[in-house]
């Protein structure tokens, strides 16, 4: 079987990580902003107010805000069929609470997407991929706050509104089930409770964290019920972390302490998202937790109405789950878990395990039986710029070769699959760790850790290697 002729390849940024122009034309802090940078070992600080001492990697981030032209460029070179990008809440309403959108954000974006359009890229568009107005933070407590439900909607009417015959695929929000750990609060859910001062130990207050997911899920219903009457063609899905996770040994309470765990992190959101209603498992998790979620009346019946078009999820590792206290453990995206034997893993300690992917892709759709998109994938790692301007990364290319043929191998099996954008595909700031030296990109961006550098652009291997991917539509891989 062959990948079909309408497969989305392409690659994928978010603004707070890859825009930059933090404080230009009007737009206002994000809760990506407020965040200083870290390292593998040191953790993000969060501030309310800038600190001089610190230095905030996401203002400046890769400066596509005036790179856009060349960055869309070099993906028309490359082949994409589709970039995946999100819009800057707080460059189209400062604080979150405006009446009226900043004229000169909403400007910016035609621009981008008109760009996009000569260059026959569909965007995909996130709405919001932690960058929520730092105002909400201040004001609301983010999404602890019903009224967000509110300021998101009038968010996404304008976007709606504004681009609906220029963007066709959408995504509510990313990595939603972040805010099912306490690492998702601030930065997925705007949650800052007292005490908190660095991304990796937020004081956590699991009832508010829950009630501020809930309001994210009527939200997203929401806006999936507003984008299909603003133009019944929009293609609207959710976007959810899925790290799979093994049960370590056969010990039976390894096998249920695992099957916990798909329940938590992928289920509890990914079944809101698509069925319409919480599962089953949600009232234990909730006991578990000692909170109570407070609903409106009419909540049931808006997240049935509002379920989504097609499933996006992230995938970059898997981890292994045990009952033993005393194994091993590893990092991961959003969490970690025990180490597996049989895989080797990258500079941060993240797992490589291809299969896990073709793992995923086969339980979402057995589960869920709409189309998938798998809209995260990559390898961050160490590059180095040689002195001819060239980047060898025969490591990208070999991580990406072998989830590409597991995707292949789950579309054998039947699972529907619409496109592929991995992460960062032109060199961007970590969110866990707020380096730019953890890069995914096929494009090496010239700026280390602190801002320094010239901001070039330059093609690494991977880059001229994915191009003949595109153009072959995955059929040549090596």
């Amino acid at each position: 079987m062959s990948f079909s002729k309408g497969f989305l390849w392409g690659g994928a940024t978010a603004a707070n990580q890859f825009e930059g122009g933090w404080n230009e034309d009007g737009r206002g802090p994000s809760v990506a902003d407020m965040m200083s940078n870290g390292s593998k070992t040191e953790p993000r600080r969060i501030t309310r107010t800038f600190d001089d001492n610190l230095y905030y990697p996401n203002h400046k981030a890769s400066d596509f805000y005036h790179h856009y032209k060349e960055d869309i460029a070099l993906m028309k070179e490359m082949g994409f069929k589709v970039f995946r990008m999100s819009i800057s809440w707080s460059r189209i309403f400062p604080t979150g609470t405006e009446e009226s959108p900043n004229e000169a954000g909403l400007a910016f974006y035609d621009k981008v997407f008109d760009e996009l359009n000569k260059a026959g890229i569909e965007p995909l568009v996130t709405i919001s991929h932690y960058e929520s107005p730092f105002y909400l933070t201040e004001k609301y407590n983010g999404w602890a706050d019903r009224k967000l439900i509110e300021f998101y909607l009038r968010f996404c009417e304008t976007i709606f509104n504004r681009y609906k015959d220029k963007v066709k695929y959408w995504l509510t929000f990313n990595e939603i089930n972040a805010g099912v750990y306490s690492f998702g609060g601030f930065s997925g859910l705007g949650i800052l409770n007292e005490g908190t001062t660095n991304m990796n130990d937020q004081v956590d207050i699991p009832q508010l964290r829950f009630q501020g997911l809930h309001h994210q899920f009527v939200a997203s219903a929401k806006a999936v019920a507003l984008g299909h009457s603003i133009n019944p063609d929009f293609q609207i899905g959710c976007m959810v972390a899925i790290t799979v996770n093994y049960a370590y040994s056969s010990n039976p309470e390894d096998q249920l302490a695992n099957q916990r765990s798909w329940d938590y992190c992928n289920y509890y959101c990914g079944d809101v998202h698509v069925r319409g209603e919480y599962p089953y498992f949600a009232k234990r998790i909730w006991e578990e937790y000692n909170v109570s979620i407070k609903m409106e009346p009419e909540d049931e019946e808006i997240l049935k109405k509002g379920t989504v078009d097609f499933f996006a999820f992230s995938y970059y590792m898997s981890n292994c789950i045990s009952t033993d206290k005393e194994l091993a453990k590893t990092q991961g995206n959003l969490f970690g878990g025990v180490k597996n034997p049989y895989l080797t893993a990258n500079d941060w300690g993240w797992q490589i395990d291809p299969a896990g992917l073709r793992y995923a892709l086969n339980e979402l759709y057995g589960r869920y039986q709409i189309p998938l998109m798998v809209v995260e994938n990559g390898i961050g790692a160490l590059d180095t710029l040689e002195e001819n301007n060239t980047v060898h990364d025969p490591y990208r290319i070999e991580y990406l070769k072998e989830h590409i043929k597991c995707m292949k191998a789950a579309m054998e099996e039947g699972v529907d699959l619409m496109g592929y954008t991995p992460w960062g595909c032109i060199d961007l700031i970590s969110v866990g760790s707020g380096e730019m030296k953890k890069r995914y990109g096929f494009v090496y961006v010239d700026a280390d850790d602190l801002g320094n550098g010239s901001y070039n652009r330059y093609p690494k291997d991977s880059f001229y290697w994915y191009q003949k991917v595109i153009a072959t539509n995955g059929e040549e891989l090596e």
